[in-house]
């Protein structure tokens, strides 16, 4: 959810709504953890907070040719809900369809309050609740709309780790130079006609990968253009294994077998890369030379550093290095001198002519969508506070965010953030709480990033996330095995601190 760009003509509402569980974010990971709130709580009231007018989150985000997942499906998608889509490696609007369907079928979609901007979250030890800002019903520049609060017992950031209002643009040399057009794939437009144009995409990570075959199938040429190589892997578009398992067995067996095979697999490789780098670098570098067509060196493949010190890019059925095969797709390892009138110069000297350039060049992080949040009207920096067990945060009660995997389907620790959310939550009312708060300082505490990738678009930004430990429960273990243990069976009342419900009072909203 991007932060709001508030506006002198914004009308106050004096309704305040109160809820018991209020969820920020309407996308894959807010639409889960509502399914585990009115599942496991039926008794508990909840309502999302969802900036855009759509469901989706990235997936209604990114509307550039070829946005897909780079994982299978089959363990992207809710445990709850089955991916029975022949496609592993879906589009992004099959995907957005899935959330949306998800979020329909269960009357989900009735808790939404879309085009609701939160600015601010305040926490009042005296009342025990949270009290939300936002702007609701402004249009997409962010103006107009009215101010309004909601009041919750507890909150649940599920807006994801990066900005909505665009990606990461390098100030590029010349730029001002350049006679096509230049823009950030992260927010593509909608009459962009690509057709026949000569095209030039800087980057080579997930999004550069999607967009270069789906781009070459209609440009006169596509040049992927990156400073540095990274590490792919061709990857069937569809599961073959799992469409047999799903011919044989009856679904809720057959989806449970299909799910845990890709987990497991996925698990495993992550697992060797780390313990044996050089060997499973060796792997990858393999898999893409089997691929490459005549006349494409491997030097534009073989990365620097070892694989999941960034993500590795699936190339679902090696469309990339296919194209790379045909006269309409290039690429070229350099760096820019400078824009030109016509194109690129680079700094070996040669020029690449472009009508069109996509700056594939990464996200700008932001952490829980620019809201700023206080507890008794100290102010909280995120990057200053620690991850309990990956959901509650350091010396802020009631509150909790939904973190994923960066090395596997986000949705494998986003499912388990929102089941411990629920065990969290069924404790306070058994036990009478109402206020449940990790504490504990960063002072004398080894930290390391709770991202843990080396990739630009974290390195930049990584001090302002909250950090992790090195010891249970102040951090995770990239596994969703061996993080499915504590978060689902590990003592709730590990270095937390609790406190007895108070009496419901009215709070008069000015």
């Amino acid at each position: 959810m991007p932060s709001p760009k508030t506006t002198p003509n914004q009308v106050t509402s004096p309704v305040a709504e109160h809820v018991d569980v209020l969820i920020v974010g309407a996308g894959l990971s807010g639409i889960g953890a509502a399914y585990r709130i009115q599942e496991s709580l039926p008794g508990k009231s909840y309502a999302i907070l969802e900036g855009r007018a759509r469901i989706g989150g990235t997936w209604d985000l990114f509307t550039y040719p070829g946005i897909r997942s780079d994982a299978p499906m089959h363990t992207m998608a809710y445990p709850f809900r089955p991916w029975r889509n022949r496609k592993a490696l879906a589009s992004g609007a099959s995907i957005r369809s899935y959330i949306e369907e998800t979020a329909v079928d269960h009357g989900i979609d009735r808790h939404i309050r879309f085009r609701t901007q939160v600015e601010n979250a305040s926490w009042s030890t005296a009342e025990q609740r949270w009290t939300v800002e936002v702007v609701e019903g402004a249009d997409d520049e962010g103006r107009g709309g009215r101010a309004r609060t909601y009041t919750a017992g507890f909150l649940y950031m599920c807006a994801g780790y990066y900005s909505y209002e665009g990606g990461y643009l390098p100030k590029f040399p010349g730029v001002e130079n350049f006679g096509g057009r230049l823009l950030h794939a992260q927010t593509w437009p909608e009459d962009l006609d690509h057709a026949g144009k000569k095209i030039v995409v800087i980057g080579s990570g997930a999004t550069a990968v999607s967009l270069i075959p789906a781009m070459a199938q209609t440009a006169e040429h596509v040049t992927m253009l990156q400073r540095s190589p990274s590490y792919y892997r061709s990857a069937p578009n569809e599961d073959t294994i799992a469409q047999k398992f799903q011919a044989l067995l009856p679904g809720g067996i057959a989806d449970d077998i299909v799910r845990w095979k890709n987990i497991l697999i996925g698990s495993a490789n992550y697992v060797l890369a780390r313990r044996n780098p050089e060997k499973f670098a060796q792997k990858l570098r393999n898999g893409v030379a089997r691929h490459l067509p005549a006349g494409v060196g491997m030097e534009h493949f073989t990365p620097s550093y070892n694989p999941w010190d960034q993500r590795v890019c699936a190339v679902p059925n090696a469309d990339l290095f296919e194209a790379f095969g045909t006269d309409r797709a290039d690429i070229v390892t350099d760096t820019i001198e400078t824009f030109t009138a016509t194109g690129i110069r680079l700094a070996s000297g040669a020029e690449l002519e472009a009508d069109i350039v996509v700056a594939a060049t990464g996200l700008n992080l932001q952490c829980f969508g620019g809201i700023t949040l206080d507890v008794d009207g100290e102010k909280i920096t995120p990057g200053e506070q620690l991850l309990y067990r990956g959901v509650l945060m350091s010396n802020v009660p009631n509150f909790a965010t939904c973190q994923g995997y960066t090395n596997a389907p986000w949705t494998l620790r986003a499912d388990l953030s929102s089941q411990y959310v629920v065990r969290l939550l069924r404790h306070m009312d058994e036990h009478g709480h109402g206020v449940a708060v990790p504490s504990r300082e960063l002072d004398g505490v080894e930290v390391r990033s709770t991202l843990g990738l080396t990739s630009g678009y974290v390195v930049r930004s990584d001090h302002l996330m909250p950090k992790q430990g090195t010891e249970a429960p102040w951090c995770t273990r990239s596994n969703i095995v061996l993080d499915s243990v504590p978060v689902k069976f590990g003592k709730l009342d590990e270095q937390m601190t609790f406190a007895p419900r108070r009496a419901a009072r009215t709070v008069p909203v000015d």
